[in-house]
């Protein structure tokens, strides 16, 4: 069993809580608070939340990580 990561990102909308939601829902765990961040230039609130997942598969850099 192999670990991989992924980091979500989004404007605070509710596309960030349903990408969020779409990952959980494919057995991606949470892994760590959220975190968010103010992008001044564009006048929005970024959120991101980091979320792991164990694959019966080895780790490659050419793994497609949102389709396992």
């Amino acid at each position: 069993m192999t670990t991989i990561y992924r980091f979500l990102t989004e404007d605070d909308t509710s596309a960030f809580c349903h990408k969020v939601s779409e990952a959980l829902s494919k057995g991606w765990a949470l892994h760590g608070d959220p975190q968010y961040t103010f992008d001044q230039a564009n006048g929005v609130l970024r959120c991101g939340q980091a979320v792991t997942k164990e694959v019966d598969a080895d780790y490659t850099p050419n793994m497609k990580l949102g389709q396992q």
